[in-house]
């Protein structure tokens, strides 16, 4: 059964999008096909928190851990230190030691929710437990002495600095050694011999390939995958700059999850194959299903769903999802506490009048004004008679008063002005249960 179940998680990446390049595809695949392989994905802690362009690569090891191979995922304490050259016009700023040490902790987290790192499962790695105490002698002698300048010069990621009017400092020029150490140092410590990454990485990548071979005589694999691009061919994010965390400090899972709904329906197949571990038969019949009614979103609900629940696990991706319908029409009256709270954490919000209030009427035209959906008084009674106010999903008009039984879960109103802007009347802790 072995070799049946090896030999089609390649071609399953394959048919996903999810090779761009590997060392040799006959020998990776003859690898696999031998017995459980031990692969690595780095990821630089350049900030607390991972992105959407990392999650590919924790999903891949995903991919190959349910397969029964075992992943290692590093964290580069000190690669980090250095900052890799690829994809970059000028150079990164050097992190402090403290700053680098949270961004570790943060990462590590992180890759810990993708991953099964209970005993003889995956292995969480750092590479500054191997690089902080080399000394330079050694490293040129053990490392340097493997890599011609040639080689390096060649490299995409250098040449595109050098060409540069910013150019490449040594630190930068030497990350390609770090990285191919890291290889090195993981196949003999652990056995690794598989290397995965993004294709901005292939040139690092062969770096280590090759050392272990020049150091060790051995033969190990390298694979990555294509980069993502918006439906034009730009790179996703260049023209804003915006990323998508997978820390919910950074992103909500609310703002994730709606991340994923506004793919674009040209890309709801690819992301689906991509970002979830939906195997393809179904990420066939869910882009079917989309293609025949685009206007539903059933492709991006499916898409949010599966990858919010991998990031932020199943209770958040509920709240988010409740939250959505919420805040897109659907009614308050039967959502939950917990999408309500997050409602009212990506909404104006204003206190909740207190109890004694409550229980006779309070008017609604100066909570409007409190809760920034109407500028004055005035303003506010204009919007009551135009129609255009709701209180908890239901419109009211003029003289209408928010009382103890509009309270949804003890602690919230919902109002909202227009079609499509919300505020929330949130108790404190003592109000609660009102």
């Amino acid at each position: 059964m072995w070799p049946v179940t090896a030999v089609s998680l390649l071609d399953d990446l394959d048919a996903r999008g999810l090779v761009h390049d590997t060392t040799d595809r006959e020998a990776l695949a003859a690898r696999l096909a031998e017995g459980p392989v031990t692969l690595y994905y780095g990821c630089d802690p350049t900030a607390d928190s991972l992105h959407t362009g990392n999650l590919i690569g924790l999903l891949i090891l995903r991919r190959f851990q349910d397969a029964g191979h075992r992943p290692v995922a590093l964290a580069g304490g000190a690669t980090g230190m250095v900052g890799d050259p690829s994809g970059r016009s000028e150079e990164r700023n050097l992190l402090d030691d403290a700053t680098l040490a949270g961004n570790v902790s943060g990462i590590k987290a992180q890759m810990a929710q993708i991953l099964d790192f209970d005993e003889g499962g995956a292995l969480l790695v750092d590479n500054d437990d191997w690089t902080a105490d080399v000394r330079l002698l050694d490293f040129l002698r053990d490392v340097g002495k493997h890599v011609t300048v040639n080689q390096m010069l060649a490299r995409e990621s250098v040449k595109v600095r050098l060409a540069s009017e910013h150019g490449i400092s040594y630190t930068e020029f030497s990350y390609m050694l770090l990285q191919a150490n890291d290889y090195l140092q993981l196949h003999r410590a652990h056995g690794v011999e598989l290397q995965i990454g993004g294709s901005d990485q292939w040139g690092n990548i062969l770096s280590g390939v090759d050392l272990i071979r020049r150091a060790e005589g051995k033969t190990v694999h390298a694979l990555s995958w294509p980069l993502i691009t918006a439906p034009d061919g730009s790179k996703l994010g260049k023209t804003t700059g915006a990323r998508i965390w997978l820390d919910p400090a950074r992103t909500s899972p609310y703002q994730f999850f709606q991340h994923w709904m506004q793919t674009d329906d040209r890309q709801v197949r690819e992301y689906l194959a991509k970002f979830t571990l939906l195997d393809l038969d179904e990420v066939d019949a869910v882009a079917a299903a989309h293609l025949e009614h685009p206007e539903r979103r059933v492709g991006q609900r499916r898409l949010a769903e599966e990858a919010t629940r991998l990031v932020h696990g199943p209770e958040a991706t509920a709240a988010a999802a409740e939250a959505t319908d919420v805040l897109f029409g659907g009614s308050p009256l039967t959502a939950g506490p917990a999408a309500l709270a997050v409602v009212a954490a990506e909404v104006p919000t204003a206190p909740l009048p207190p109890a004694k209030d409550l229980a006779t009427g309070v008017e609604i035209e100066p909570l409007l004004v409190e809760a920034s959906l109407a500028r004055s008084k005035g303003d506010a009674r204009r919007a009551l008679e135009q129609g255009a106010v709701s209180v908890n999903g239901t419109r009211v008009g003029p003289g209408a008063t928010v009382d103890a039984g509009a309270v949804l879960h003890g602690r919230f109103v919902l109002l909202r002005k227009g079609k499509r802007s919300y505020a929330v009347l949130v108790a404190d802790g003592d109000q609660a249960g009102v």
